[in-house]
């Protein structure tokens, strides 16, 4: 069994996240020569509030970056 781990920042559709499971289990697959339904997919969501860029979290940096458009 072979098990992939996505983590990424939420807001992407189920759709969006249904065709990343299907694409990764598909190419992961063929890469290492196993069956699909060996393949495990997770997908880890994490909150703008939850994720850091450098000193600053993403929710932050959005702020910023609407106060400037807005300026």
């Amino acid at each position: 069994m072979l098990v992939l781990k996505v983590t990424m920042v939420e807001g992407r559709t189920t759709e969006q996240k249904a065709a990343l499971i299907r694409r990764l289990a598909e190419a992961a697959a063929r890469h290492f020569g196993v069956p699909v339904d060996e393949v495990r997919t997770i997908v880890y969501e994490v909150g703008r509030d939850e994720w850091g860029i450098g000193t600053v979290t993403m929710a932050e940096r959005d702020r910023t970056a609407a106060s400037r458009a807005g300026a």
